[in-house]
C-alpha cells in the first residue's frame, strides 16, 4: 500500500466503530472525508484520490491487494504462497506479481475473512479449507503449521458470464460436430463423465454440457464449493458440502448430499467432482433410474478414470472387483477426456463410449480423438477426428433423437 493509503487507512480505522457491522456506504463516506482532509495539506490528483479510495476500501472490506487480481477478467487463477510470493495465471501462463502483503498476519486476516463470509472456519486447529468468494470463485486455503511459507491461498476465478459450448467451439476446444453429438447424448439422458488433469477445464466443460439439459427437468447439483452456473433449468436445487466444526462434528459430505438428493425427486443429479467413496453413491444413482447424470474426476486418460473409479468404489463398499467393474460399465455411457496442451490451450482430447467388461477389463470404444496437425508460432493446430460410431443407441431411440 502507498504511504498516502496507509495514512488514510489509519485515520479511517481510528474514527470507525469496528465493534458493529458498518454499511459499505458509511465506509466509503469516511474514506472520502479523510482523503479530502489529507489533500488540504498534500497535493493529490483526481486519479490518485480514486486509486487511494479503492486501495483503502479493498483493505477494509475486500481482499486487500488481491482484489485487483480478482477484478481482472483476464486472470484465471491467483496463487498466494505466503505474504511475499504472489503469482497469477493469464492465458494459461503463470506470472509473478510485484505486489505483496506487509506481513503474514495481514494475509491471515484475509484468509479468515474469506472463510467467515462462507460461514466456515480456518485456523491452526482447522488449517485446510475449501471455500468460495461471493462471486462463486473457488478458494483453497492452507495455513501454518501445514503451510511452511505462511498462509497459502489459491483462487480459481469464476466466470461472470458462463462459458458456453459455442465459446468452447470458438476457442478451438471442441469441434461443432462433436459438440452437436454430445448435445444429443445429454438430451437423450446418457450418463456422461468428464475426466482430465488439474486445470484442464473439467468444471467449465461440465457447466457447458449441463446447459443442454431440457428446461422442464428437475436437476440437483452437488458440489464441494458451488461453481456450476446452470442457466437453462428453472427447477434447480443447488447443494454444497459443509466442513466439520471445531469439535470435528456435523460435517455434511458429498455422500450425504447424494443420498439426500435421491429423496428429492431428481430427474438428473450433477456431482461437481467425484474424488472418494462418494463414487459408490454416484454410480448407484446412475443405476437406479437417474439417467442423464453428469460428473467429473481427475485422471490422465479415460482408462485411468475407470481404474480410479474402481479404487474409489472399493473405499466405500466391500464387494468383489469384478462386480465393481460391472457396475461402472453398466452405469457410465460416455467419458469425455480433457487435456491441457503444451501451448497451454485446453481441449477435448477424446470422447469414449464405455462398453462391457471383457476379460476383466472395461472396454472403451473411441468415438472422437484429437489429432495434432502442426504447430505454428507456438500454437498447436489440430482437430477432433471421428473414430467410430456409437454402439448403444437405445436411449437415443427412446428419446426420439437421431444421429
Amino acid at each position: 500500500m502507498t504511504q498516502e493509503g496507509k495514512c488514510i487507512l489509519a485515520a479511517v480505522r481510528m474514527q470507525m466503530d469496528l465493534t458493529r457491522e458498518i454499511p459499505e456506504g458509511e465506509i466509503l463516506q469516511a474514506i472520502d472525508d479523510e482523503i479530502l482532509r489529507y489533500s488540504t495539506t498534500h497535493h493529490l490528483s483526481l486519479a490518485k484520490k480514486e486509486a487511494i479510495a479503492r486501495e483503502v476500501f479493498n483493505c477494509l472490506r475486500r481482499l486487500d491487494i488481491l482484489q485487483e487480481l480478482v477484478d481482472d477478467d483476464g486472470i484465471t487463477e491467483i496463487m498466494v504462497n505466503g505474504p511475499r510470493d504472489i503469482f497469477y495465471e493469464r492465458a494459461g501462463r503463470i506470472f509473478r506479481w510485484e505486489k505483496s502483503f506487509e506481513d503474514e498476519s495481514r494475509l491471515l486476516d484475509i484468509a479468515q475473512q474469506i472463510a467467515a463470509r462462507s460461514n466456515r472456519i480456518v485456523n491452526e486447529s482447522v488449517p485446510i479449507l475449501d471455500s468460495r468468494l461471493s462471486d462463486g470463485s473457488r478458494v483453497n486455503i492452507v495455513l501454518p503449521p501445514v503451510a511452511l511459507a505462511g498462509p497459502t491461498i489459491t483462487i480459481r476465478k469464476f466466470y461472470q458470464s458462463p462459458i458456453t459450448i459455442e465459446k468452447l467451439i470458438s476457442y478451438g476446444s471442441i469441434t461443432r460436430e462433436a459438440a452437436q453429438f454430445l448435445e444429443k447424448l445429454v438430451r437423450a439422458r446418457y450418463n456422461i463423465f468428464v475426466a482430465g488433469g488439474t486445470g484442464s477445464g473439467k468444471t467449465t466443460f461440465l457447466n457447458a454440457l449441463s446447459n443442454y439439459i431440457p428446461s422442464d427437468e428437475r436437476v440437483i447439483t452437488i458440489e464441494d464449493s458451488a461453481e456450476l452456473q446452470i442457466q437453462s433449468v428453472e427447477n434447480l436445487v443447488r447443494l454444497e458440502t459443509r466442513n466439520a466444526n471445531v469439535e470435528g462434528e456435523n460435517a455434511i459430505t458429498i455422500r450425504d448430499l447424494i443420498k439426500s438428493s435421491l429423496r428429492m425427486r431428481p430427474d438428473r443429479i450433477i456431482v461437481g467432482e467425484v474424488r472418494g467413496a462418494e463414487a459408490v453413491d454416484m454410480i448407484s444413482a446412475m443405476l437406479s433410474g437417474h439417467d442423464g447424470s453428469l460428473s467429473t474426476g481427475h485422471a490422465n486418460t479415460p482408462a485411468d478414470m475407470c481404474r480410479r473409479l474402481e479404487t474409489m468404489i472399493m473405499q466405500g463398499m466391500d464387494i468383489p472387483l469384478a462386480a465393481i467393474k460391472s457396475q461402472i460399465a453398466s452405469a457410465l455411457d460416455i467419458i469425455v477426456h480433457l487435456g491441457r496442451m503444451r501451448d497451454k490451450s485446453r481441449r477435448v482430447l477424446s470422447i469414449m463410449e464405455v462398453g462391457d467388461v471383457v476379460e476383466g477389463e472395461i472396454m472403451l470404444h473411441p468415438l472422437y480423438e484429437f489429432q495434432e496437425k502442426k504447430e505454428v508460432n507456438g500454437v498447436i493446430q489440430g482437430t477432433l477426428v471421428k473414430k467410430g460410431e456409437l454402439r448403444a443407441r437405445e436411449k437415443l431411440q427412446n428419446a426420439g433423437i437421431s444421429l
